[in-house]
């Protein structure tokens, strides 16, 4: 964890790349603002995708988005830009009218009013696999879509792929993202599966973990 976590925080080779998923921009505040400013690009899926493209003011019809962090959502696209991080968000995506929906679905570059976005698409999954395969660094939490559902489970495997084929430092943050590394069966064809759950995530956003400190120390 301290060599792999703490040498993509302290010395990442670079182009450095995040790959951001999972449902809430809230619970990844700490690890936005942290990450925009060391990356050079940061790729960004799952759910959380659509609060940032609802800030920009893009409509993504019945899609999972949190109100309450739309500012938050500003706040870290000026970062980014200030930063001269390039942050990319989906440019197609995998919809159907709700999560339940027994339809197949439908790929889209603009969501209807009546559907709601479960993965990303062919064009975005082609988009964050090129900038992974030039990358120098890699860090991924968090799933591109729900996965865990085979039909909105193309985007976290593609990404997980092009993980795996990249020449690039490796760095899988734990919780859902090393559970899906495991299920694809790539856990053994990156650099580096953190174990450290939520610890992990708090080790990018900089805060001192009681373990690593006393390790330190030794």
């Amino acid at each position: 964890e301290i060599e792999f976590i703490g040498g993509l925080m302290d010395d990442p080779k670079k182009p450095f790349v995040a790959v951001l998923g999972g449902a809430k921009v809230s619970d990844k505040i700490a690890v936005l603002e942290s990450l925009v400013n060391r990356c050079n690009k940061m790729c960004i899926g799952g759910a959380m995708a659509y609060t940032f493209l609802a800030a920009q003011g893009i409509d993504v019809g019945k899609s999972k988005v949190e109100k309450d962090s739309l500012e938050t959502a500003k706040r870290i696209l000026a970062q980014a830009e200030t930063a001269k991080c390039e942050l990319l968000l989906p440019i197609d995506h995998v919809v159907n009218a709700s999560f339940d929906s027994t339809d197949a679905p439908s790929i889209v570059t603009t969501i209807g009013p009546e559907q709601a976005g479960f993965d990303i698409g062919p064009k975005t999954i082609e988009r964050f696999a090129n900038v992974l395969g030039s990358a120098g660094s890699v860090f991924w939490n968090g799933p591109m879509g729900v996965f865990e559902k085979p039909m909105y489970a193309a985007g976290t495997k593609a990404v997980a792929t092009a993980m795996t084929e990249s020449k690039a430092v490796t760095v899988v943050g734990g919780g859902d993202s090393a559970a899906a590394i495991r299920e694809f069966g790539f856990d053994d064809k990156v650099t580096h599966v953190s174990t450290g759950g939520g610890a992990s995530l708090e080790m990018v956003e900089g805060k001192k973990l009681p373990g690593i400190e006393v390790l330190r120390v030794l």
